[in-house]
């Protein structure tokens, strides 16, 4: 990990120096989870002039910045993080998961007396499914995974466990009649894998995929088998995630495992853009601030950093500006599906009229805003045409009040967020997330996967600066 100085800290060197106080000085926060045991995460505890975690100085601040840094609370969207992450867990665009979580956050906009507005859009079937135990699978990772949508759906089945490896006819034993069988995924050979189980009378299939070059890690996903759409299998065929992989390996070669795998068909799925609008004083036809940030995640993940950590900057900086003097109408946006394609977001570009898209100033697109992966030291700025833009200067010129200019990195070309859906269209916007310092590709290990927690994947330290950088250049936009 390069380091910017010598005072240069991560959320886990806790005797190390700020400029402000050592580390090991700051209060802690225990916050239950889920019925899980409690996690106790170290809590933001810098006053408005204090220099930050990592910063090069202390800040300079406007007196419209310190309006924002002091309200703003990494404790207070932590609460809300819970809530989509443990009580509703993977949030899939399209299935009833996602849309609990799109009425919380509209409920959340509602209380703050914004104006707000649920878009819908349609979105492709879902094939999911959900590994249990009558022992109990261990509570850390989130047992969700993929199902085909090419075999048996809408099926319970409890079964004895066998690993049969590379899932060639030699590689099983004299009988498996009724038994749960993992085996290796090899996508070439995805559909000669399950005919063999099927034959040898298998209960159910596990896919378990190979192991990604570290840092990356497998996610679960939904195993396509083309030639079986005529004529499911009649038995469930899963996609599990690396983590689950090693997981259930592990917990059989300790002792025999009985697995319960229940598939569950999401047709005719309907997802939903969260919309929450305050009007500045330049009136209906005034010019636009987007806040923004995707609510949905990939399968098997509680999506704690992607991208519940966006959203609830989304809905801390609502709070937090719900009140103050604004020119330009603030207009907050949670997008469903993004996980799918950008669905969500570029669903709401095309419906916008050329006078509509005209009037935005700039979207601050949040996605992953809070991971305590210790290499995650650089937070980006990801444009997708590579250049600087409205979104990326303001966001600078906050950086710099901050005393954050080291941290910060030059605008780099990057898509695959919602800001390519406006940049496609010559909106200004930006993507903006901590990521390692080489590379806006080197995403932490829980990126994509069960482990994406609370827990093992959330610093409320970097929440509270996403939030200042953020808040600081959103709403230096929105007065002038």
């Amino acid at each position: 990990m390069a380091s910017l100085d010598d005072t240069v800290t991560t959320p886990h060197e806790s005797s190390r120096t700020t400029g402000s106080g050592s580390l090991n000085r700051r209060r802690m926060l225990t916050v239950a989870l889920g019925g899980a045991a409690a996690v106790t995460l170290p809590a933001p505890a810098w006053a408005a002039a204090d220099r930050r975690p990592g910063a090069h100085r202390p800040p300079t601040l406007t007196p419209h910045d310190r309006i924002v840094v002091a309200q703003l609370s990494a404790e207070r969207a932590l609460q809300h993080l819970k809530v989509l992450s443990e009580d509703i867990g993977p949030r899939i665009g399209g299935t009833d998961s996602e849309r609990r979580a799109a009425h919380y956050i509209a409920g959340q906009l509602d209380r703050l007396r914004y104006d707000t507005t649920l878009q819908p859009f349609p979105v492709a079937d879902k094939f999911l499914a959900q590994l249990s135990s009558p022992a109990g699978l261990p509570r850390d990772l989130n047992w969700q995974v993929g199902a085909s949508g090419q075999a048996a759906l809408d099926t319970r089945i409890t079964a004895p466990v066998v690993d049969v490896g590379a899932g060639t006819p030699g590689d099983y034993p004299a009988d498996v009649s009724g038994r749960i069988v993992l085996v290796d995924y090899v996508a070439a050979q995805r559909e000669q894998l399950a005919a063999t189980a099927v034959a040898a009378g298998a209960a159910a299939v596990v896919f378990l995929p190979a192991d990604l070059v570290a840092p990356r890690r497998a996610s679960a996903f939904s195993p396509t088998l083309p030639g079986s759409a005529a004529e499911p299998l009649p038995i469930p065929v899963v996609g599990v995630a690396q983590a689950q992989k090693h997981r259930l390996r592990a917990l059989l070669a300790a002792g025999p495992l009985t697995l319960t795998v229940a598939t569950t068909a999401h047709r005719g799925l309907t997802s939903h853009n969260v919309f929450g609008e305050r009007r500045g004083r330049a009136g209906r036809n005034g010019p636009v601030v987007m806040v923004s940030a995707h609510y949905d995640s990939v399968i098997g993940a509680p999506g704690a950093n992607d991208d519940g950590s966006g959203t609830v900057l989304c809905l801390e900086l609502a709070r937090v500006l719900k009140a103050v003097p604004i020119n330009a109408t603030v207009r907050f946006a949670l997008w469903g599906s993004e996980e799918q394609g950008l669905i969500g977001s570029r669903y709401y570009v095309a419906q916008l009229p050329q006078p509509e898209r005209d009037r935005i100033l700039a979207v601050y697109q949040n996605d992953m805003v809070a991971t305590s992966w210790d290499p995650a030291t650089r937070y980006w700025l990801l444009s997708f045409t590579g250049e600087s833009n409205r979104a990326t200067d303001e966001v600078s010129a906050a950086a710099r009040r901050l005393g954050y200019e080291p941290r910060i990195s030059p605008v780099t070309q990057r898509g695959a967020s919602d800001h390519q859906s406006f940049q496609e269209v010559g909106i200004a916007s930006a993507n903006f997330s901590w990521r390692g310092e080489e590379s806006p590709a080197l995403l932490e290990p829980p990126y994509h996967s069960p482990e994406d927690t609370i827990a093992k994947n959330i610093s409320l330290e970097r929440l509270q600066v996403s939030m200042e950088l953020i808040g600081c250049a959103a709403y230096a936009t929105a007065r002038r």
